[in-house]
């Protein structure tokens, strides 16, 4: 019996993921979808951020110390943007909206790091063009 036990909780955790509606954030209505909708948007604001992050250090190799410089930042950033967005969190623990709050701040934040990095490590003082397209905030 104690061998079955995993494999049944296995069949029964497949099965009840497979009879879950598919998500439709176009038209999410309860606090569990609109949470579930704004962690994938702050998960794609996160792969997009990396993505500006990695080019500016493949950008600018040639000059180990600037690397250092933002790799440093983005560990800054990365402290300021969990205790900002915790504090967002804090200040709606009262309701249900407190996940989407702090997510939300989440996404915000990311944005602003994606378009900070453009600005300081893709782009040029002069016409040449950027390396990346300028990210939306």
């Amino acid at each position: 019996m104690k061998k079955l036990l995993p494999i049944m909780l296995t069949v029964i955790s497949l099965s009840a993921s497979a009879t879950e509606d598919p998500l439709d954030c176009e038209n999410a209505f309860t606090t569990i979808d609109m949470n579930r909708c704004a962690a994938i948007e702050r998960d794609a604001a996160r792969v997009e951020m990396e993505r500006y992050l990695n080019a500016s250090l493949a950008h600018n190799a040639h000059d180990p110390e600037l690397i250092e410089a933002i790799k440093q930042a983005q560990q800054d950033w990365e402290q300021y943007a969990d205790s900002h967005c915790k504090s967002v969190y804090t200040l709606w623990r009262d309701g249900t909206i407190r996940g989407v709050m702090g997510i939300s701040c989440q996404i915000e934040t990311l944005q602003q790091r994606t378009h900070d990095l453009w600005a300081n490590f893709l782009t040029y003082m002069d016409n040449t063009p950027a390396v990346l397209p300028e990210p939306k905030r």
